[in-house]
């Protein structure tokens, strides 16, 4: 679809992988739920709409993963040539659900019903149509379908009108910044935390190259006032191992973790690796697999080097849960087999829902560093390369959305009604990974429900959601909306 012929329209009135959970109950009943089968005892008996929720949303996930700027295999970047076919399609799905739609000046979705007279502020739920490069058809598409399936089936049983709020779902145009290494581009667009650095780039470029005014005024009206939204709730894949290891189709998240990127740079004396004694050696390769080792230790048993000591002494155990650290590229010079390196960088990567815990693993590293180095007299700098803040989901939206959950479950796994799974724990996770409700806090409150995914494999043609697990979001998304948003006979 031309962005042209869509994005005349106005928005509507005034937003590697770890995940570590933080309940540690097994919830027995579903213990024994086989994990390649989805749910158990599935019926498609009254109030489960399985030929909406799972059978239609799963054929929407196959035929949006065909989608694609690459031959074999799936790529669909912000503003490429699929990204512009997907639109399409998604807005006749929005449409086929009773939506009103519009695409932004970022090229973001919207399909919205607004009811008459309401003077509520708006739900609103979405997630991310791009991808990464060689991806898998799940990440992102599966929270833009599962809710535009839900509202499907409101419209379907007569419940939309009955709606005391609006409700919109948004498709953000770019969350995983592969095209311009900008992430949330559409997500920071609506919530108004676009960076004003995109002005004379690339992507204000190719914006205007498809028809889109690309200007500040264009873009500002793309941001959601907090005042017009009450609430933004996501569905994701866990993208992470935690639930299939418990048997349990979804799970609440408690927040996003907070990350910090760092890069050290280690400078020794390049030499001949024949001739330079070993005592008489400056290594930096030496020192900076020193240093790796030491980070990994600091993370797993942080407790032998932090000194924090406020009130308890210590850091509690349930902040230091989701602690990760990740040297994910590392770099030589002159990279030769018959040659003692000059010059070694590498990269590190740490992720913690405790920003406090995040900053004092980063200066206790930092400090190990110059200590090692010094002993290995090596020269070493640590340089910040980004950092972000944790990201608390709401409690209210995450309470409900529990509820939702254990409802939707117990009706799948015991067809009647009768309460075989009442009162068990749904899984509360943290995300390690960013999502597009990282930027809607800045907006509103957030709340986020995860799917279980087979061998907590994402970004890769292998990722994989069963159709029942699919079936579950989808329900469990629909009884949310159902609690919070439409109205009593």
């Amino acid at each position: 679809m031309a962005p042209s012929s869509t994005s005349t329209s106005t928005s509507p009135p005034s937003v590697v992988v770890v995940l570590i959970l933080l309940l540690s109950a097994v919830p027995a009943r579903l213990a024994s739920i086989p994990v390649s089968d989805g749910l158990e005892q599935l019926g498609g008996g009254e109030g489960l709409h399985r030929e909406i929720l799972r059978d239609e949303t799963v054929l929407r996930l196959k035929e949006l993963g065909k989608i694609s700027d690459g031959e074999g295999f799936l790529e669909r970047t912000f503003l490429s040539p699929a990204s512009f076919r997907a639109t399409d399609v998604i807005i006749s799905w929005m449409k086929d659900a009773g939506l009103a739609t519009w695409v932004d000046q970022m090229g973001n979705i919207h399909g919205r019903f607004e009811p008459s007279n309401s003077t509520e502020k708006a739900l609103l739920i979405g997630s991310h149509m791009d991808t990464v490069i060689d991806a898998g058809m799940y990440d992102g598409a599966l929270g833009i379908i599962c809710a535009i399936s839900a509202l499907k089936v409101l419209r379907v049983t007569g419940k939309l009108q009955r709606l005391t709020r609006p409700v919109e779902v948004i498709a953000f145009s770019d969350e995983e910044g592969v095209r311009f290494q900008t992430t949330f581009l559409g997500s920071a667009a609506v919530a108004g935390i676009l960076p004003e650095s995109i002005f004379g780039t690339t992507v204000q470029e190719a914006l205007r190259l498809n028809s889109f005014e690309a200007t500040a005024a264009a873009l500002g009206q793309v941001k959601y006032s907090p005042e017009s939204v009450g609430s933004y709730v996501e569905v994701h894949l866990e993208q992470g191992p935690v639930l299939e290891a418990l048997r349990y189709p979804l799970g609440v998240v408690k927040g996003i973790a907070g990350q910090t990127r760092l890069k050290v740079i280690v400078d020794g004396s390049q030499g001949h690796a024949g001739t330079v004694p070993m005592k008489l050696r400056r290594d930096p390769m030496v020192a900076a697999a020193e240093l790796v080792v030491t980070l990994e230790g600091l993370c797993k048993d942080p407790s032998r080097f932090l000194t924090y000591d406020e009130e308890c002494g210590c850091f509690t155990e349930e902040s230091l849960a989701g602690l990760v650290c990740t040297v994910g590229e590392l770099l030589t010079w002159p990279s030769a087999s018959n040659v003692i390196p000059g010059q070694v960088n590498f990269t590190v990567d740490i992720r913690a829902m405790d920003d406090l815990v995040r900053e004092t693993i980063v200066a206790s590293f930092s400090r190990i560093v110059m200590q090692r180095c010094d002993h290995r007299l090596v020269d070493c700098a640590v340089e910040h390369k980004h950092s972000a803040a944790a990201t608390p989901c709401d409690p209210e939206l995450t309470a409900q959305l529990k509820r939702a959950t254990r409802s939707a479950v117990s009706a799948m796994a015991a067809p009647g009604g009768h309460a075989a799974v009442a009162g068990e724990s749904t899984p509360v996770l943290m995300s390690g990974a960013g999502h597009d409700a990282m930027a809607m806090a800045r907006l509103t409150r957030v709340g986020m429900l995860f799917v279980r995914c087979r061998g907590g494999v994402s970004h890769s043609p292998e990722e994989h959601v069963a159709e029942d697990d699919v079936w579950a979001a989808g329900l469990a998304l629909l009884r949310f909306v159902d609690q919070h948003a439409v109205a009593e006979l």
